[in-house]
């Protein structure tokens, strides 16, 4: 199976100099924690609902902080036309649970996830879950 087959591919892109109240409220809306950052046609970044708190909230920010300020830089992406057990497995490795999914021209196409991973095929998405769920913190058991 192949990434294309399974990604999202209606894709909210956040523009580094919107403010990080203008994306919690996207994300919000649409349900989402995870947008990739685009300027000038280039993917320069990615933001979560996670880097929203722990880089603005935590860190003072106040709602009018740019996504540029917050923002992870260092893109990792997939092929669409990758197999996704390919995909999951480097996933894991790399400790993520979203990828934004680019063509061989390097265009954003969607946004693959474990989640759209584990509906097209379960196996696949828990070898690469395993690796990115780990008990940890006060609260683990």
């Amino acid at each position: 199976m192949k990434v294309s087959d399974i990604m999202s591919r209606d894709v909210q892109v956040a523009n580094p100099h919107q403010s990080v109240a203008e994306i919690a409220k996207i994300m919000a809306e649409r349900e989402i924690g995870f947008m990739p950052v685009g300027e000038d046609d280039r993917l320069i970044g990615t933001v979560t609902d996670r880097d929203l708190v722990t880089r603005a909230l935590a860190d003072g920010l106040g709602t009018d902080a740019k996504v540029r300020e917050v923002m992870t830089r260092d893109v990792k992406y997939c092929f669409e036309d990758e197999d996704i057990n390919e995909v999951t497995r480097n996933m894991g490795k790399i400790k993520v649970r979203r990828l934004p999914v680019v063509n061989r021209d390097k265009q954003l196409t969607g946004v693959v996830s474990i989640g759209d991973a584990a509906l097209g095929d379960a196996q696949a998405a828990g070898s690469g879950l395993s690796k990115v769920a780990r008990p940890g913190g006060a609260h683990a058991h």
